[in-house]
């Protein structure tokens, strides 16, 4: 026995259709996941390729980048060679256990990353970096 609905055309519908917005969210959450890692950091490294494995994050990184200029910013902030120290150690409010990433331009001398490297290990960081894109099969 089928059962009729009878539907007066005067009743309100009381039912939502959460379709479009289930739609929506999904856009919104792909193009947030797209545009997020493009927002870490403002500086332009045209960084090496590397197919080690990413680290952990356990809290937020400071970033210190040298361009192909071998310009010298940290974060975004352009800072002069000598003062990279005192700038990271007020940044990270004087903690040497503070993660550091260096990012290096491809283009530049290796030994200039180095330079800056043993500079923040000779100062006590214990947490010092390099960041390289993911190896990309050619």
């Amino acid at each position: 026995m089928a059962f009729k609905l009878n539907r007066s055309s005067k009743e309100p519908m009381s039912e939502i259709n959460v379709t479009p917005f289930v739609d929506v969210m999904l856009v919104l959450l792909i193009v947030f996941m797209v545009t997020a890692p493009l927002l870490t950091v403002g500086v332009q490294v045209d960084l090496p390729e590397s197919s080690a494995d990413s680290l952990p994050e356990e809290q937020e990184p400071l970033t210190l980048s040298i361009n192909s200029k071998g310009e010298i910013f940290i974060q975004e902030s352009k800072v002069e060679y000598e003062k990279i120290i005192a700038k990271i150690l007020a940044v990270s409010k004087n903690r040497i256990d503070t993660r550091i990433y260096v990012r290096g331009d491809k283009s530049i001398n290796y030994g200039r990353v180095l330079e800056i490297m043993g500079m923040l290990s000779g100062s006590g960081f214990t947490k010092v970096a390099l960041i390289s894109e993911p190896y990309k099969e050619r």
